[in-house]
């Protein structure tokens, strides 16, 4: 029997603390699905696809990892994927409430998916999505934070628009 595990989350965009996570749990599963959230809720800065094609870029030397997108309950897809463990990320104490919440009502909905928690390497500990977005739109050097290819993504796409009006994205 594979072990399959869930890496739910936005990406919004991945970071390099993503992706220590992913590198150090597909380790311990024969298969790993890095699950992007269709949140029609939130207002991300790129879309779905984006996300997956800059995932995709970022795991291509893995090959027991891969990356889908999916909306509903979790459980659902992790059911639907042939997934009994969902893998999340623990950076700090701050993480600790919410993480154990969604855990428990997880487990409430679907007992045969278990949650495990890694937390990240010291180095990417502070490291988010949201810090990234705001630092990289004030400006900031997001090198070392993210890939490369979401550096030049995220530049693309805060690059303010070109004298004729044409927006260069």
């Amino acid at each position: 029997m594979k072990r399959i595990a869930v890496y739910p989350g936005t990406f919004d965009p991945v970071t390099n603390g993503h992706l220590d996570l992913v590198d150090r749990g597909r380790r311990h599963f024969d298969g790993l699905i890095i699950g992007i959230l269709r949140n029609e809720d939130k207002e991300p800065m790129f879309s779905v696809e984006e996300r997956v094609a800059l995932l995709e870029d970022a795991i291509s030397g893995w090959d027991n990892v891969s990356v889908d997108s999916f909306d509903g309950l979790l459980v659902d897809y992790c059911k639907r994927a042939g997934a009994t463990v969902i893998l999340r990320g623990m950076r700090a104490l701050s993480d600790f409430e919410y993480e154990l919440q969604m855990a428990l009502m997880n487990r409430r909905l679907e007992p045969e998916v278990e949650t495990v928690f890694l937390t990240p390497t010291e180095a990417y500990s502070y490291v988010s999505s949201r810090l990234v977005r705001e630092v990289a739109r004030l400006g900031g050097e997001v090198e070392g934070l993210v890939p490369k290819t979401v550096a030049t993504a995220l530049a693309r796409r805060l690059s303010p628009p070109t004298p004729s009006g044409r927006d260069p994205r």
